[in-house]
């Protein structure tokens, strides 16, 4: 799976474009387009696997800090408390492995806003191509 530097990385070269060759510049849109989209589909998919696993962990923190969980969940990691309903919340979103889930949830999400950024970067770049050429023609007096 690819992470977040990763992307950064592959951006930082692959958004430079070579004013001297603006017309191979033009043509690597589309691929440069298949890549990104490519990245942004395999994280979205991931992203959702990740939300899944965290809704379920929601469900087992739930009922082991209402005292539904089976015995065997007790044995092996006892919680004596008794907890008010009202102050299950708290102990749920205080809970090491539920902050961890949603820490790699929100790098996801993350991931995702980066990667759209860049698809709505490069679909707008065939406009920056234009202008350069526009702004070079003008500088040379053709227009």
């Amino acid at each position: 799976m690819i992470d977040i530097d990763f992307i950064k990385d592959h951006w930082a070269q692959d958004s430079k474009m070579d004013e001297d060759l603006l017309d191979h510049e033009s043509i690597k849109i589309p691929q440069l387009h298949s890549k990104y989209l490519n990245w942004l589909s395999d994280v979205r998919l991931f992203k959702i696997k990740k939300e899944q696993e965290y809704k379920r962990l929601l469900r087992e923190k739930f009922e082991y800090y209402t005292g539904k969980s089976d015995a065997q969940v007790y044995r092996e990691k006892p919680f004596d408390l008794k907890i008010l309903k009202q102050d299950v919340q708290l102990y749920i979103d205080s809970d090491e492995e539920i902050q961890s889930a949603l820490n790699k949830l929100n790098y996801y999400k993350e991931m995702i806003f980066l990667l759209e950024s860049i698809l709505s970067n490069i679909s707008t770049r065939g406009f920056q191509i234009k202008n350069s050429i526009d702004w070079q023609k003008f500088m040379q007096g053709s227009i």
